[in-house]
């Protein structure tokens, strides 16, 4: 086995633990996310019924409990665009996943003597690098919609 092709193997396996790491810490996030929501909610709902219940309490209670309630909402915003942020990257490993698959694949039929390619192994490789060009273009919409939103935020 020449040396290249076991180097090559071992960067594929390291970037294919590196895919399932990110995966994994962004999973993890989501979940945090969501118990951070609850956990908002629930207070907000508690900040919604002394603001409603409340008739008799002092002006600055009531602009105290404003306040926190405004401050709910902003950490629950910034915490919908980080989750937003979260399952673009999701897709975005999912796409490099299937790129780096159908690179393999397209690779095995390239390795193949030009002379011994039946017509199906012909129409497989174009098959194959039509969907490795359609997954690129789907890699760069989300790195479009990306840049949109970094450029909107500024």
């Amino acid at each position: 086995y020449p040396t290249w092709k076991r180097t090559l193997t071992r960067r594929a396996r390291e970037a294919q633990m590196n895919r399932f790491c990110k995966a994994q810490t962004i999973q993890r996030r989501l979940e945090e996310i969501e118990v951070t929501f609850r956990e908002l909610e629930q207070q907000g709902i508690k900040l919604e019924k002394l603001l409603r219940d409340e008739d008799g309490t002092p002006a600055d209670q009531k602009t105290q409990w404003m306040n926190q309630l405004l401050y709910l909402v902003q950490k629950k915003n910034s915490l919908m665009t980080e989750e937003s942020d979260l399952m673009i990257a999701v897709q975005e490993l999912k796409l490099e996943e299937q790129q780096w698959q159908l690179d393999q694949k397209l690779r095995c039929y390239l390795s193949r003597d030009e002379s011994l390619k039946t017509p199906e192994d012909r129409v497989a490789e174009q098959e194959i690098l039509a969907q490795l060009v359609d997954v690129v273009n789907k890699r760069n919409v989300l790195i479009h919609i990306q840049e949109e939103k970094r450029l909107s935020e500024l």
